[in-house]
């Protein structure tokens, strides 16, 4: 009998169990194979390691609940990480490494959004913002803002306008090039923005799992106050109650929209973290009986009310945008790092204290952006470490590849702060972030209810909650989600168009070879899967069930 931390692998049948069961021991009661891995020091503190961004509403209940619960019990079942969870089934040991990839590339990218947060925060602390006029060094002469002379710029290039707020964001911020040809050099101020939330990460994790608890206190709850403030401000401007009438309208005809359902499944596997090992890796730190479905039903809650909640804040500012502009809230602001970095700090500009609920604004971005990120990092983190359990069993070698990841990905988030950076950041973000992860979790549905067995894994699931679950895994997770997430993949490919970035001065088209380069990094995740298995069968040695 091979012994592993958390569950046993049986050789031989017995009892009411096949052959080739795990045999599950609660490691509170036998005491095998658990020391030296940490606990969460509180239940609360694992609700609250989890990524609180802004999904939709739709595919919650279909996809979201389900995987969050599947991953999260895995994790606690194995009592391992995002990789080593996937030992469940040998052969698919792939799975975990595809989930692990995709997220070293969010790592890599999603703190280029935390360093140019940074930014914005550092400029807010004036006594006007400086994106509210022009005449700074940065600005054109096409530059126009509510003190301008407009009719100083000739007729004939009336329709090269720009906006201080769009100015700054593409030549203060960025200094954006042309296209992806044109990296150019590195943008110093950036560079320190982003070593600094690399710093601050560190700092949130090195001490390992207890610690970051704590710190999850202040991440995930300061930012339901700071919203409250914002909420309260944005819903008395003027427009206000026109955006939030928008918001609460129904628009039937948006559900034949295949483009609305792959966005909207999308956002809800990158707000719930799914297919990425996180939810796994942190389940790991479970105890064997803790409640994964009153977490699962809490943070759907939370995560839920946050949505609604910043949807709220948004259209409200969005309605006053449209009302002061004159024009429909749905041409206002486009969505991605414009609706943050252009369209909200446009509107803070025109409120009285403008650098107070800038600074407000900002610091709410920062605190939702850390808790996701550094929760990331843990996650990928506790995924390799649990590769070579000899070797970063104790803290220090622990810390040094915290160290090691956090440099390794701040390297690869350097070309992302380039003059061109902010292309490479849109190739990972619209190839590696979005489509890949719904079959991903198609597959990871697949291992567990076809191949491991839908009933099979509801004994475990039994055992560890003290619930009968009957056939809800097998409805659930061979029946509903894997279809699902299929046909959100597939909807995606569909509707997949040409990628371009909307300068203000025009649109960009990414050339042929770096749309090749995109696909390319998104199938390396999963070509995990096939490459393991075709690896396990090779190197096996027996029939293909003992592989």
């Amino acid at each position: 009998m091979t012994v592993k931390r958390g569950i046993e692998i049986e050789s031989e049948s017995g009892g009411d169990l096949a052959e080739g069961e795990l045999v599950i021991s609660d490691p509170q009661d036998s005491g095998v194979g658990v020391e030296g891995r940490g606990k969460w020091k509180r239940n609360i503190d694992f609700l609250f390691a989890c990524a609180f961004l802004i999904p939709y509403f739709v595919s919650v209940f279909v996809t979201g609940i389900p995987m969050f619960f599947l991953e999260v019990s895995i994790g606690q079942l194995m009592s391992r990480g995002g990789i080593e969870a996937w030992e469940i089934i040998p052969l698919f040991k792939g799975v975990g490494y595809a989930g692990t990839f995709i997220l070293f590339c969010l790592n890599s990218y999603y703190n280029v959004i935390l360093a140019w947060i940074f930014f914005y925060l550092f400029a807010s602390m004036q006594r006007s913002v400086p994106w509210s006029n022009c005449g700074n060094f940065w600005n054109t002469k096409f530059c126009v803002d509510a003190n301008s002379n407009a009719s100083s710029i000739a007729d004939s290039n009336i329709s090269l306008k720009t906006d201080p707020v769009n100015e700054y964001w593409e030549r203060r911020v960025l200094g954006i090039s042309a296209g992806i040809d044109e990296i150019g050099t590195v943008r110093w101020e950036l560079a320190l923005c982003l070593l600094l939330a690399w710093v601050t990460v560190f700092l949130c994790i090195f001490r390992g799992i207890r610690a970051s608890g704590k710190v999850l206190y202040i991440t995930a709850t300061a930012p339901f106050v700071l919203m409250a403030v914002l909420l309260g401000r944005t819903a008395t401007l003027e427009g206000a109650k026109k955006g939030i009438l928008y918001y609460m309208e129904p628009k039937w005809e948006a559900l034949a929209s295949f483009e609305v359902w792959s966005d909207a499944g999308t956002q809800i596997f990158f707000s719930y973290s799914i297919s990425l090992g996180t939810l796994t890796a942190l389940g790991g730190f479970n105890d064997f009986h803790h409640s994964t479905v009153r977490d699962t039903v809490v943070f759907a809650t939370l995560n839920t009310f946050t949505s609604f909640l910043a949807g709220c804040i948004i259209f409200c500012t969005l309605g006053f945008m449209s009302e002061t502009s004159g024009v429909p809230i749905e041409d206002v602001a486009e969505s991605g790092p414009g609706l943050a970095f252009v369209a909200y700090p446009k509107a803070l500009s025109t409120m009285p204290l403008s650098p107070l609920w800038s600074v407000l604004f900002f610091a709410m971005l920062f605190l939702l952006g850390l808790d996701s990120q550094f929760v990331g990092v843990e996650g990928l983190v506790s995924s390799v470490a649990d590769l070579f359990p000899e070797v970063f069993s104790s803290r220090r070698p622990r810390v040094l590849l915290t160290i090691f990841s956090s440099i390794v990905c701040f390297f690869v988030g350097l070309l992302m702060v380039t003059n061109g950076g902010v292309y490479i950041f849109q190739l990972f973000d619209y190839y590696v972030g979005s489509r890949i992860i719904l079959l991903v979790a198609m597959f990871e549905c697949i291992v567990i209810g076809f191949v491991f067995g839908a009933q099979r894994f509801g004994k475990y699931l039994n055992r560890m909650y003290n619930m009968r679950f009957s056939y809800f895994p097998s409805i659930i997770y061979c029946g509903v989600v894997p279809w699902f997430s299929l046909a959100l993949f597939v909807f995606s490919v569909i509707v997949y168009g040409k990628l371009t970035y909307k300068h203000s001065y025009g649109v960009y088209n990414f050339p042929h070879y770096s749309v090749v380069l995109g696909w390319l990094l998104a199938s390396c995740s999963v070509a995990c899967i096939p490459t393991v298995a075709f690896y396990r069968l090779f190197k096996a040695k027996g029939s293909l069930c003992q592989v």
